[in-house]
């Protein structure tokens, strides 16, 4: 019979964060397939693991799923970890989960830290319907396009980010979708452990300095857009008052359109949206 593929959750920083059945697992498959071995070698000797591991990463993912399969099809049990969470998110897994079910290996999965799902509950924002993008694009063109994509989209936005990115995405997500309101989570369970709130301008003016970016960080946006502090109380009619007093001033419509909801901090689409329906209430 063939064998199990575990796909298994370890800590995101605290060891102590992983589960009773994990650590059974993780000493009783024959091979750990790990995304650093050096890595995972410290969980496994913090626990008295002894298992053998082999490296599964992005560069090798490919060939060496084949390998693995190989061994789950002549009865083995294999466990799959990445360096932090839960395999398969923004990490290795997913390739070596789908040629398993095509193998009809039985895929188990076993449930533990996540960083998306620790920043988010802890975010304050709301968790009902939320959409995970994982890394954003690293050039600024491709990065504010994926943003400009998401712009509309009724839902929590969660995405992963570096420390040498993070104030560029920051403002860059402030100018696509608008004045939200954000989090930044950074080294989650460790000694370190920031969840920073506030506005996306005010979360990009304290992660403009190095100093203050520093680890892994989770970023969380809000589905809805507010006003700027400079609109003050306008109501949304304003959008509806401010696009007839540009026009009046001598703008055609798309740029007095425009210039109202960077006045009120919303991303175009909204201000249209709201455009519409107060032209059409009155």
């Amino acid at each position: 019979m063939a064998g199990t593929l575990y796909l298994i959750a370890t800590p995101i920083g605290n060891l102590e964060d992983i589960t009773h059945r994990a650590i059974r697992l993780l000493g009783q498959v024959e091979i750990i397939a790990c995304e650093d071995t050096r890595h995972t070698k410290k969980l496994l000797n913090h626990y008295g693991i002894n298992t053998r591991t082999i490296s599964y990463h992005e560069h090798n993912e490919r060939e060496r799923a084949t390998e693995l399969i190989e061994r789950l099809k002549a009865g083995a049990d294999v466990a799959v970890v990445s360096d932090a969470g839960t395999p398969g998110i923004s990490d290795p897994g997913f390739r070596l989960a789908r040629i398993a079910i095509d193998n009809e290996v039985q895929v188990v999965p076993v449930p533990g830290a996540s960083a998306l799902i620790s920043a988010l509950v802890a975010s304050g924002l709301p968790t009902d319907e939320f959409f995970f993008g994982g890394f954003l694009p690293a050039r600024a063109g491709a990065r504010r396009a994926r943003l400009a994509e998401l712009r509309s989209l009724p839902a929590t936005l969660i995405f992963y980010e570096g420390p040498h990115r993070i104030a560029a995405t920051l403002k860059d997500a402030l100018e696509i979708l608008g004045q939200r309101q954000a989090v930044v989570a950074r080294e989650l369970t460790k000694m370190h452990e920031e969840i920073a709130r506030g506005s996306l301008s005010e979360l990009a003016a304290q992660f403009l300095s190095p100093e203050s970016a520093r680890g892994e960080m989770v970023l969380i946006i809000d589905r809805t857009v507010v006003p700027n502090d400079s609109a003050g109380s306008q109501s949304q009619a304003s959008v509806s008052v401010l696009v007839t007093e540009f026009e009046a001033k001598g703008l055609d419509h798309r740029a007095a359109l425009k210039k109202a909801a960077r006045e009120l901090g919303l991303s175009r689409d909204e201000a249209y949206r709201r455009l519409v329906s107060e032209r059409k209430d009155s």
